[in-house]
């Protein structure tokens, strides 16, 4: 008997009988229990499916993510890419034989901080100028001969010839 299986028998004899007690979840509790089992099997199945799908439109990798590959030196970044927040770094360097582009909409910035994360040093190149925010500003040739410097105290111009136009 199926239901025997599940039930109890008291052990009071009665006028009318033994009495069976069902033990379990009947009825809408049994189908709200399924219900809620199925509705996290569904909510595993999507999860796990965005979870794919954004590994996958991420371009995620062992190796690292997108065209960011994680290697010995550090992280080395391939093609075109937009940096939204600043960008603090070591050191950038292009592929050898390639140029190196920076683009922006307004101004490109390149701060010198000190250990205190002071600004020491500004380069400012923007749509109308270049400036230069230091303490001392100089030009050399590739061989390492000064052609012009200037601070607060003197300006000098180290070239053979000075030719002023105007």
């Amino acid at each position: 008997m199926p239901q025997e299986q599940y039930g109890h028998r008291s052990t009071m004899q009665t006028s009318e009988g033994p009495q069976v007690y069902k033990v379990g979840i009947y009825g809408w509790r049994k189908r709200c229990l399924y219900f809620f089992v199925l509705l996290l099997m569904i909510l595993i199945l999507v999860n796990l499916a965005m979870t794919i799908w954004i590994l996958k439109v991420m371009n995620f990798t062992i190796d690292g993510m997108g065209n960011l590959r994680i290697t010995e030196k550090g992280l080395k970044l391939e093609g075109d890419s937009e940096f939204l927040k600043p960008l603090y770094a070591k050191e950038i360097r292009s592929r050898p034989g390639n140029p190196l582009y920076f683009q922006s909409a307004r101004n490109v910035t390149v701060n010198i901080l000190n250990e205190k994360t002071k600004v020491l040093t500004r380069l400012v190149t923007g749509p109308q100028a270049v400036e230069a925010h230091s303490q001392k500003f100089e030009v050399k040739t590739l061989s390492g001969k000064l052609l012009f410097s200037a601070d607060d105290n003197e300006v000098v111009v180290g070239a053979e010839r000075l030719r002023v136009l105007g």
